[in-house]
């Protein structure tokens, strides 16, 4: 009954796009055609290869305007959808609303566009080198009343570069230019571009104003080109045009430099008074009410008085004030003046201040990688000047719950959750060591963080959470940074054990219930130093290709370890009565998107982890990493054909007769190894999908007696990964991403050998197999 519904409905909304498409040539102005597209016909001299031709064909295709409208299988369903519901009567009615959301006004045939472009297309063949090219255009009827573009291309040979020569004579700035021509971007044997040409002559005024050319511009930069040199080879000549004004010749210096750090349009006057302004380090601040301290303005500006001006150095320094935190608004001025002999600037910086504490309460909905989901109220203060110096002190509270969704969950947990965190930042470096960082490089900044957390899980235990951290985060360039902690501290520990808890540990596994239950419930004590470093592709680069590199290093215990010598009954050494914990961890994770299409990306990943656990094994337990540092496989970010965390170790399973035992952090392990990889199609503007697979599993490095044999990381590895594949929807409003990733297994590590591939299972059709293989992921943002 439901199938003759929708076979119905099916042909209503045919008919009706047949009815619209009658409607479209009947609706269209008299002697006109409807726009469907353009076609491009490249005729290239003999050096001009296939290739050549291919890539010219496509760039003057895209050149060509304007766009057409869309169609479905050749058909302009939306020019049909907007004359379906007839002429608007007003402009807010719902024939005008309809109009407006579904439908797209027709893009007519044009005589006028065709010469536009026929200009443009010329334009660009001589810009490339191909100098002399004609192009022509023409009409074509097609379908009665749709027409097309159709242009003939006469590509001519293209000229390349035979010398480059610099126009230099004994004036200053000419002198200046002969020691910047080495890396000009014209080089001999190179096409002619008239990109590159631009490129050259911004590459020279950027130099130049890095070497106090204030008033220096592109345009001033003249390229000569002679093309008469036969063999369609051309020789240029660059010179500084004669005409340029005066004050573009002249470097300029910085004399004095003024701070207005308590800035309004409505007390401007009186912000900028200089009469109550204070000198520190040779930067006059206007500071009356003495709001912030000198240091910080030194730390920022990056100029000193009697310096050449560096356009790089005012853009650090701008950089520097905006993202400090306490302004709102940064702007700045220069004002020229002449000392002596001297050409110089005073420069001014007018900064416009948040107000400096507030106070903000948030409500948010949450999702995490083990599949859990729900909701949490922050109560946030932050005071953006804490010591006068721009520190930003904040401190949250929070309170929430989460329930486990998704994931083919049975016994699913509820998690009740409180914290308390503050943060300091710092944007300098303390430390009683004096440290001098590269004054080009953005401002250097120091976290301190102090936080506690509790989780109830209800009818199984509470989780107490306490953490402290002090260290720096620095960039050396917009596409690196480093993050150094010297100090980190993690202790947790387990109250409030039931009954329930312990009897689904006895359920799970009989045999290693008392081990597993130390390794659970023991109190964690980490004592470590961590290293991150973050590498990213250049934002502006011009190839398909992007990527991002992230490394971790974490080194724990072992200044504990040379220090303290009070040992526990199993001979650890202990600090403040609880034995901490001894390892290494290592693990990198590199990203790479390949923009095939500008609506279709090939995303990928690979993250390999290890951690080495060694010296103190707090209660005897094997050694093994803390749980808060093993790592997982499973869930929403990880290996989405399978449960949150539910793979391995190794060939371990967590499955008691067929029910899925949630403890208190599931499958974890000392090594990790994963790929993922996804082709993302852009559906529509809001919407993506996915085609994905993901490999891997996590290993014991040393213990097997926790989780038995087949558990320890070994050369036959690749013989425990654990496969899996799925299509996803993603909802994608550009401030917010929400995830939906349907996966089911193709490998299972925990099976026989000659078992682990279940591709002969697949059965969507069977309710049983669904039930036990189909995984819903639901999540925030994108797995990677």
């Amino acid at each position: 009954m439901k199938e003759r519904y929708l076979v119905a409905l099916l042909g209503l909304v045919l008919g009706g796009m047949l009815m619209g498409g009658c409607n479209v040539a009947k609706h269209l102005p008299a002697n006109e055609r409807l726009y469907v597209g353009t076609d491009v016909y490249v005729k290239g001299d003999s050096s001009v290869s296939a290739d050549e031709q291919k890539t010219l064909k496509g760039q003057l295709k895209d050149m060509a305007r304007p766009r057409a409208n869309k169609t479905l299988f050749g058909y302009p369903y939306k020019v049909a959808l907007y004359y379906l519901m007839g002429e608007p009567k007003r402009e807010n009615d719902f024939r005008a609303w309809f109009r407006k959301k579904f439908g797209e006004q027709p893009v007519l045939a044009s005589a006028k566009a065709i010469s536009s472009n026929e200009t443009v297309m010329m334009a660009f063949l001589e810009n490339e080198g191909y100098f002399r090219s004609e192009v022509d255009g023409r009409l074509e009827e097609i379908k009665g009343y749709q027409a097309k573009a159709v242009y003939d291309a006469t590509v001519r040979p293209r000229y390349y570069i035979d010398s480059v020569g610099f126009l230099i004579d004994s004036s200053v700035i000419r002198k200046e230019l002969a020691t910047i021509r080495d890396r000009t971007l014209l080089k001999k044997g190179d096409p002619y571009r008239f990109e590159v040409i631009k490129g050259e002559q911004a590459r020279i005024s950027d130099r130049l104003r890095l070497r106090g050319y204030y008033y220096f511009q592109p345009d001033y930069v003249a390229v000569l080109v002679d093309s008469a040199t036969g063999n369609h080879r051309v020789r240029m000549y660059i010179a500084l045009k004669p005409d340029m004004p005066a004050a573009a010749e002249v470097p300029y210096r910085i004399r004095d430099i003024y701070v207005y750090p308590s800035y309004s349009l409505n007390r401007a006057e009186r912000d900028t008074n200089q009469q109550n302004a204070y000198v520190h380090e040779g930067i006059h601040v206007v500071d009356p009410n003495g709001t912030y301290k000198p240091e910080l303005f030194t730390d920022v500006v990056g100029f000193r008085s009697g310096q050449v001006y560096n356009n790089r150095v005012q853009d650090l320094t701008l950089s520097r004030f905006i993202s400090l935190g306490p302004y709102k608004f940064v702007r700045n001025r220069f004002e020229p003046a002449v000392q002596g002999d001297s050409a110089v600037l005073d420069v001014h910086y007018y900064l416009t201040p948040y107000p400096k504490k507030s106070i903000r309460l948030e409500l948010a909905g949450l999702t995490k990688s083990n599949n859990l989901a729900g909701s949490q109220l922050t109560l946030s203060w932050r005071n953006r000047n804490a010591l006068r110096r721009a520190e930003l002190l904040t401190i949250n509270g929070t309170a929430g719950f989460e329930v486990q969704v998704g994931g083919g969950v049975q016994q699913p947990v509820t998690n009740n959750r409180f914290g308390i965190e503050a943060n300091l930042t710092f944007p300098r470096l303390v430390s009683p060591i004096r440290f001098r960082f590269y004054r080009r490089q953005v401002l250097p900044k120091t976290n301190v963080q102090l936080g506690y957390e509790f989780i109830s899980r209800r009818t199984l235990y509470n989780l107490n959470s306490f953490k402290g951290s002090f260290g720096y985060i620095w960039r050396t360039s917009f596409r690196m940074e480093h993050t150094f902690q010297p100090f980190n501290v993690n202790y947790v520990n387990t109250s409030g054990i039931t009954d329930r808890f312990i009897d689904l540990l006895l359920e799970a596994d009989p045999s290693t219930f008392q081990q597993y239950f130390n390794v659970l419930t023991a109190e964690q004590l980490i004592l470590s130093t961590i290293y991150s470093f973050n590498f990213n592709s250049s934002p502006r680069t011009s190839t398909p290709h992007t990527y991002r590199l992230n490394i971790n290093l974490e080194p724990a215990g072992n200044l504990a370890g040379l220090v303290v010598r009070k040992r526990d009954d199993f001979g650890n050494k202990e600090l403040f009565g609880v034995p901490f914990y001894q390892f290494f961890r290592a693990d990198f994770d590199n990203r790479h998107y390949f923009h095939v299409t500008p609506g279709l990306t090939w995303a990928s990943r690979v993250f390999a982890g290890v951690g080495i656990p060694y010296g103190n094994t707090p209660y005897g337990n094997a050694p093994q990493l803390p749980f808060i540092r093993q790592y997982f496989a499973g869930g929403s970010t990880s290996i989405r054909a399978f449960r949150p965390r539910a793979v391995g170790p190794g060939t371990y399973s967590r499955n008691a007769n067929g029910q899925r035992i949630l403890l208190l952090q599931d499958g974890g392990g000392d090594v990790k190894l994963e790929f993922s990889t996804e082709l993302r199609q852009r559906l529509t503007q809001y919407l993506q999908g996915a085609l994905f697979l993901d490999v891997g599993n996590v290993w014991m490095y040393a213990d097997e007696t926790t989780y038995g044999p087949g558990s320890k990381f070994s050369k036959d590895f690749y013989k425990q990964l654990a496969v899996g594949t799925g299509v996803g929807l993603r909802i994608d409003l550009s401030f917010f991403v929400l995830r939906f990733d349907l996966a089911f297994p193709l490998r299972k590590p925990w099976l026989d050998e000659s078992q682990r591939w279940v591709f002969d299972e697949v059965k969507p059709g069977n309710k049983a197999w669904r039930q036990e293989n189909l995984i819903l992921n639901v999540a925030v943002g994108y797995p990677f």
